[in-house]
């Protein structure tokens, strides 16, 4: 059994992943071929890089040695990594090379055309210089993979970093990793081929067994690795040179477990649970499977709790499209062995998939405190009243971009709500301007029932967003509405919740009951409950302040009861004057799921109409906007206890 990870706290990492590390680019046409693919969908890919980004979802440290080259792409892989809380300090930036990529189409559930752009690009640059011994003895275990032994330089560099391992008592793991191709064995166009026999990797790879500590592949790796033509001869090959767990992958039959001599039934070897599921793309399945026996063994489990783990987190990857993406969290791993799935496919499983989805979102926010500025009607009557031209309207939500800028000062916690009639240049300057969250409207204003501003096909406008700007929806929702209103606002809710997890944009649904009738201790509460019914769950709701503390216990009651994951309750302005703004903050202290505000005309509508009737300059817009939206900020700040930092 392996060393417990609440044992391991005398060293920085769980695991080291050593080797290939690429962007990979998956055709979202499903049953196309690869010359007849037309859009890419963009993660990190590479058997390495995949493994340890699934240990981390899964809950160890993990750490990935490799090179990524010094242009976009070899950022976008630091920063992923990053964001999934993956040490990147053994990611070396090679100044010479490109980073890998990989592109992949789904012809159908047997074959998955698979094309390696990875001649000489950084990753197979990896050399021995860049293995420090401090790095791999911050880890308890190192996992080397089969394919970054098939160049002089990387062998070199993995059988160092083991070489460290071994001397100091630390994991050696191998992931036989056989990709036939990029031994020279296969054609260019042949990456998705899983085995070409070959005597002279066979030798290499038997070089690499004895030093072992966990061996893991499939039949035909477990064939390459031995040089043997059966698989109880192969094992038996393995078994003379190793003393290592031998893990063998059986793809949709789960895996066996060699713990010790390996029988002549090879069946009697040690199985987890399995878990029959419909088969979407195997690629990466192997990385996921790797991933959740990785949590298992290093985290003092069984190896039949660690091979069940393993095979949970395979079922999930082959149901799913893309590698990295998809690995489950651990939340997503107990939620899905705890309660299973009615579905075949678990990416249709709504329940999973909400867990997968808010267990992966891009950044933890505890604060939000936004400047809202995504009013279109409202700026055009102000314009109109004083006989500006809306077309400096624009111009005029720059200036709010700087104003919320300077409040911001580069800190978290801020944020903005912006619209795209109007808000094109404030886009770029808040980007500029490092604002740290955005939201957009996509209603139609003051539109009852709800309808979207551009276009009713609010799927093919979502995609062209930045992934990380958040949906925001505005809908004027009562319980006692007519039953036909009531569908259809129902109806556009669902359709919009579908369409931004389909394209992977969070969500903020924005209710007010007020306007059309008295709030009742039970009246926004018994809104989101009946949302809550149709499967809607938001990132966030932003909600107008409530008339009395039941309310706002209740609707926290409602939100605990539907959605453990929600980030939480933005309050809305209503242009409300800025003590009563105040009072609302200190109604919702004993609320902890209100996270912040997002407040406009009380910000900026002085400055509104005295910049566009020309009795304001911009310096003097700026300013008047940053000295209310920083009362504000201070206001919540000072009633909540807390501090942007």
């Amino acid at each position: 059994m392996a060393e417990p990870i609440e044992a391991s706290r005398s060293v920085a990492l769980d695991v080291v992943t050593i080797g290939r590390a690429s962007v990979d680019l998956y055709g979202q046409q499903i049953g196309s071929r690869l010359e007849d693919i037309t859009s890419f969908a963009k993660s990190v890919g590479g058997c390495p890089a995949n493994i340890a980004i699934g240990t981390a979802r899964l809950g160890l440290k993990s750490a990935l040695l490799t090179r990524v080259g010094n242009e976009q792409f070899g950022t976008y892989l630091r920063e992923q990594l990053q964001r999934e809380d993956v040490s990147t300090q053994g990611v070396v930036t090679d100044p010479a090379r490109l980073t890998a990529l990989a592109f992949v189409a789904v012809e159908n559930d047997k074959s998955f055309p698979l094309l390696f752009y990875r001649v000489n690009c950084a990753d197979m640059a990896l050399c021995e210089e860049d293995v420090e011994d401090s790095f791999i003895l911050s880890a308890r275990a190192i996992v080397v993979t089969g394919t970054h032994f098939s160049r002089p330089n990387t062998d070199a560099a993995q059988r160092k970093a083991m070489r460290i391992a071994h001397e100091n008592g630390r994991r050696i793991v191998l992931d036989i990793d056989y990709r036939p191709n990029l031994w020279g064995l296969a054609g260019l166009g042949a990456g998705d081929e899983r085995y070409v026999k070959s005597a002279r990797v066979s030798e290499h790879m038997k070089s690499v067994l004895p030093l072992c500590d966990l061996i893991v592949g499939t039949e035909e790796e477990v064939l390459i690795a031995s040089g043997e033509d059966d698989l109880l001869s192969a094992l038996r090959t393995i078994r003379r040179l190793s003393r290592a767990l031998i893990v063998l992958k059986r793809g949709p039959m789960g895996c066996i477990v060699y713990d010790g001599a390996i029988p002549d039934d090879l069946e009697k070897g040690i199985v987890g649970q399995g878990f029959p599921i419909e088969v979407y793309n195997v690629l990466g399945a192997g990385d996921s499977f790797m991933s959740g026996f990785l949590r298992g063994w290093l985290g003092g489990e069984t190896i039949e709790t660690a091979a069940t783990w393993a095979n949970a987190c395979g079922a999930f990857a082959v149901s799913r499209l893309l590698c990295s993406p998809e690995i489950p969290t651990f939340a997503e791993l107990q939620y899905f062995l705890k309660n299973g799935s009615k579905e075949r496919a678990l990416r249709k499983d709504e329940a999973i998939s909400h867990v997968h989805w808010a267990t992966t979102r891009r950044k933890e926010i505890r604060l939000l405190m936004s400047l809202a500025v995504d009013h279109r009607s409202q700026l055009e009557e102000i314009a109109g009243r004083v006989g500006a031209d809306a077309g400096r309207i624009g111009a005029f939500k720059v200036l709010a971009v700087k104003a919320a800028a300077q409040v911001a000062a580069g800190r978290p916690g801020y944020g903005m709500l912006i619209d795209e009639k109007y808000g094109r240049d404030a886009f770029y300057e808040a980007d500029r301007q490092k604002i740290g969250w955005i939201g957009r409207p996509v209603e139609l204003p003051g539109s009852r029932p709800l309808r979207f501003e551009f276009s009713q096909d609010i799927g093919s406008q979502l995609v062209e967003w930045p992934v990380d700007h958040t949906i925001k929806c505005l809908c004027f929702y009562r319980p006692e509405d007519p039953r036909e209103l009531k569908a259809e606002q129902q109806a556009k809710l669902r359709a919009l919740f579908d369409a931004s997890r389909k394209v992977g944009r969070e969500l903020l649904v924005e209710i007010i009951a007020g306007k059309h009738g008295p709030l009742g201790d039970d009246t926004v509460a018994t809104a989101l409950e009946e949302l809550y019914a149709l499967g809607i769950r938001p990132d966030w709701w932003k909600l107008e302040p409530q008339a009395s503390e039941a309310a706002w216990r209740n609707i926290e009651a409602v939100i605990a009861r539907n959605d453990e994951w929600c980030r939480g309750v933005v309050l809305l302005g209503l242009d409300a004057p800025h003590e009563a703004l105040e009072n609302a903050f200190r109604a919702t202290v004993a609320t902890p799921v209100v996270k912040g505000f997002a407040v406009g005309r009380t910000i900026f509508a002085h400055a509104a109409e005295e910049w566009f009737a020309r009795r304001m300059n911009e310096e003097r817009a700026i300013a008047d906007m940053a000295g209310r939206f920083r009362k504000l900020t201070d206001a919540w700040l000072a009633s909540h206890g807390g501090a942007a930092s």
